[in-house]
Formats: C-alpha cells, sequence, structure tokens
C-alpha cells in the first residue's frame, strides 16, 4: 500500500513540473491580448455589488485545483445521472459562478473558442485578492478545461477538521510543501464559515470536554452564541478573520491568540515548522503576500486532464 502511495505522489510531482513548464504568462498575447482586463472588469463589477464575490472566487480556484488539477471542473454543472464537483458537500456554499460565465461571454465575444474557463478562474483568483488589497502578481495561463467532474471526488479536499498530518498528506500528494501549507491558508484572511464546519470544536468536543482548550475562551462563548448546539439558521456562522474582506496578515495574528474558527486554522501550530511560519507571517505582511503570491502559482499549476477549451463554462463541448 505505501507503494502505491508513494507511486501516486510521484505521478503528481512528475505531472505537476510538467503543467508548470507549459504554461506562460504571455499565452494569449497574441490571441487575446485583452483577457485580464476583460476577467478583471468582471470581477470588480461583481465585487462593487456584493463584497463576499473575492473570497468566493478565491475558494473556488483552490476547489478547483485541489480536485483534478486547475481544469475548471469545479464550474461544471450535473447532467443526468452524474453528479458534478459543484454539488458535493464541501462545495454546496460555492457561489459567484455567475462571474466567471460573465468573464467567459465577454471573452467569446472578441476571443472565441481561445481563452479557458481553468485559466479565466485562475486569474479571476488572482484579481479577487488584489481587489481585496492583496498582492498582484503575473498568472501564468494556458490551462485547458478538462471534461469530468464528479461529486464524490470532493471528498479529496482538505477538510476544516483536519489535523496537521492529514493537511500535511493532502499537500504533499498534490507537490505542495507545509510552506506552501501555511501560505495558502492564508486565503482565510477572506470569507465566512457556516457553523457546522466549526461545531465540532464548539459543542461535544471531547468525552471530557464541551469546548477544544485550544479555543480562546471568550471567542469560544461568542461562537457557542451564534451557534448553539441545536443551531437550525443555515445562514449562521463566523468570518473567517477580523477583517474578512481585506486581504492581510489578521488571519495569522488570531492563529497565535486562539481565536480561528478552524481546527485545521489551529492545527498550523501543532507542528514547529508551521509554527513558526504562522509567527513570521504575523509579524511580517510583506513575508506572508510573497509567500502567498508563490504559492499560489505553484498550486494553479498542478495539472489537470484539461483536453478543451469550452464554450460555455458550466458545460463541456
Amino acid at each position: 500500500m505505501a507503494t502505491i502511495s508513494a507511486l501516486v505522489v510521484m505521478t503528481i510531482m512528475v505531472s505537476f513540473t510538467c503543467v508548470a513548464s507549459a504554461l506562460s504568462v504571455d499565452y494569449y498575447e497574441h490571441t487575446c491580448p485583452q483577457v485580464e482586463s476583460i476577467v478583471s472588469g468582471a470581477v470588480y463589477k461583481a465585487a462593487m455589488n456584493d463584497i463576499t464575490v473575492p473570497a468566493a472566487l478565491l475558494r473556488m480556484h483552490f476547489h478547483d485545483c485541489f480536485i483534478r488539477g486547475c481544469d475548471g471542473s469545479v464550474l461544471l454543472e450535473s447532467k443526468g445521472n452524474n453528479k458534478a464537483e459543484k454539488d458535493g458537500p464541501p462545495n454546496i456554499s460555492l457561489h459567484a459562478f455567475y462571474v466567471i460565465d460573465n468573464a467567459k461571454k465577454a471573452i467569446e465575444a472578441v476571443c472565441p473558442g481561445v481563452v479557458s474557463c481553468a485559466d479565466i478562474l485562475a486569474l479571476a483568483a488572482r484579481d479577487a485578492v488584489h481587489l481585496s488589497g492583496g498582492p498582484y502578481w503575473e498568472v501564468p495561463k494556458g490551462r485547458k478545461d478538462g471534461r469530468i467532474s464528479k461529486a464524490i471526488e470532493t471528498r479529496q479536499l482538505p477538510a476544516p477538521t483536519f489535523n496537521i498530518s492529514q493537511l500535511q498528506q493532502s499537500f504533499s500528494q498534490r507537490g505542495l510543501s507545509l510552506e506552501d501549507l501555511v501560505a495558502l491558508s492564508g486565503g482565510h484572511t477572506l470569507g465566512f464559515a457556516h457553523c457546522s464546519s466549526f461545531q465540532n470544536r464548539i459543542h461535544n468536543f471531547s468525552p471530557n470536554k464541551d469546548i477544544d482548550p485550544s479555543l480562546n475562551p471568550s471567542f469560544a462563548t461568542n461562537l457557542r452564541t451564534i451557534c448553539p448546539f441545536h443551531n437550525k439558521a443555515n445562514n449562521a456562522g463566523s468570518p473567517l478573520d477580523s477583517t474578512n474582506t481585506v486581504f492581510d496578515n489578521a488571519y495569522y495574528k488570531l492563529i497565535l491568540q486562539g481565536k480561528t474558527v478552524f481546527s485545521s486554522d489551529q492545527a498550523l501550530l501543532t507542528h514547529p515548522k508551521t509554527k513558526s511560519l504562522v509567527s513570521k507571517f504575523a509579524n511580517a505582511k510583506k513575508d506572508f503576500e510573497h509567500a502567498f503570491v508563490k504559492s499560489m502559482i505553484k498550486m494553479s499549476s498542478i495539472t489537470g486532464a484539461g483536453q478543451e477549451i469550452r464554450l460555455h463554462c458550466k458545460h463541456v463541448r
């Protein structure tokens, strides 16, 4: 079994290396030079109407890349007997797909059949970060769109209940390091968590403790008020950090204070290297931004089995 697992990891690593070298920041320089301005315009317009859009697009890109690589499979709709990724349990709360659809429609009007939906999503995630006050970077492009999307495969996504060993395994299987894990977890500086994703920490945590002892007591009390044991409010939950529409390093400061909602966030303090990186990023925003950009480019270059350029992001050709 160990040999098979090692082979899987090796295969993923080899695939990652190949795709990274195939992508290029000027991929559409001659075929669709307007692509970046069109995508950024669509993201800006949506974000001005809904402040939750940037966090949604960043999360969407993560979830796309962690299943079958960055191939736009998260954008496909369920059809017939096939339940697609977007309808898998971890993805039910994903939203703002219309932003990608709108960008794709505008791009098709000027560059028909040229730009992949996977590339549009990668660009939109970058624009979402930058629009929220975060760094800007050149996105390598040239991904192809995948034709397979299965809800059952969303089980492979790292869960908010994961411990550090589970997180490390999930990331390493995709060619991502512990530094990538800590840097990309910084994406939790944007967004909102529903009660169900952290209920395990504030009710019946263990046979002997009702509340996770790593939680700041007053913060835990506040979470229990928002999310009572028999919570029935579907939209109840908590911001992921204290400035959840601004891309900054507050998330890391809150980890050190025991004031983050996910078990997986607090787990970053249970390994010497990840704990050191949390402290480093909490104290130096520029160091975090630099690491985040590096890890985002690495993650968004994970290969998929993409074969085509979709005409509509919801459907295969």
